[in-house]
């Protein structure tokens, strides 16, 4: 890899050296190292290395709780609105990559405190399982 990988190695650890006291404690801050290089901007591409691999930009947990400029928001659902449900392919799908990502519409028939949600099939029939609230999106017709 034309030396990216010790490049790249060779920066954690220096990060590591400025944010420890002495070399016994580099494990405690491993995390927080891994955190500031995938957060920094890199001088080779401009970008930061985690909008590489996810291709957005990192939102930190401290960004959800404060109003930022950025579009995070809590999506609360009530009942009788339309979502599409997250397909988890337990099976492998002949299509690979092409394959369908949600299934729907569904329609919401109750929604509890701790995000559980239980939907209706378009014929009105109930599903037996709750779906968490992360696994489906509102959709609009």
């Amino acid at each position: 890899m034309n030396g990216v990988v010790d490049a790249a190695n060779k920066t954690i650890k220096k990060i590591i050296e400025k944010m420890t006291v002495n070399y016994k404690d580099w494990h405690e801050m491993l995390p927080f190292t891994l955190l500031v290089y995938r957060t920094s901007i890199c001088s080779s591409t401009g970008t930061i290395p985690y909008s590489l691999v996810y291709g957005m930009e990192a939102v930190f947990p401290v960004e959800v709780e404060i109003l930022s400029m950025r579009k995070v928001r809590l999506c609360e659902f009530s009942p009788g609105d339309l979502v599409l449900r997250k397909v988890l392919h337990i099976a492998p799908d002949s299509r690979g990559k092409f394959s369908y990502k949600y299934d729907g519409p569904f329609i919401v028939k109750e929604v509890f405190d701790g995000g559980a949600i239980i939907l209706n099939d378009m014929d009105g029939n109930e599903n037996a399982l709750p779906v968490n609230a992360d696994a489906i999106k509102k959709y609009y017709p």
